[in-house]
């Protein structure tokens, strides 16, 4: 897959620290895959659903997806008009399902995301 290098679909934002703490904590090797795989979702028109997907029942949250190796890990996001991605919290993904309290602080972030607006 090619990376589009002259326009962006999408742009990608940072809601508050909630991004951050996760980000800091991860090794340079995982830090490069997750800035590569949101440059992959800004730039490609079509994001395929391996890195980009959306979660059925949040009213809008969406999973970007990392894999390097066994390591799995989760970026929660969501649209604010329809080319601004608003970046929310990440995790590691231990188990084959999603844990419930990482999906209840996505959704909580979005709230809190549009209260703000």
């Amino acid at each position: 897959m090619k990376l589009n290098t002259n326009k962006k679909f999408r742009t990608a934002v940072f809601y508050k620290d909630y991004f951050e703490q996760f980000f800091v904590k991860q090794n340079n090797r995982v830090k490069e895959k997750i800035i590569w795989t949101i440059r992959l979702v800004e730039d490609v028109e079509v994001v395929p659903s391996i890195y980009l997907k959306s979660i059925s029942g949040t009213n809008g949250i969406y999973e970007i997806r990392i894999q390097i190796g066994s390591d799995i890990f989760r970026i929660f996001c969501f649209f604010d008009k329809e080319n601004i991605i608003v970046i929310g919290n990440g995790f590691q993904k231990k188990k084959q399902k999603t844990p419930k309290k990482e999906i209840i602080k996505a959704i909580q972030i979005k709230l809190n995301y549009e209260n703000d607006k």
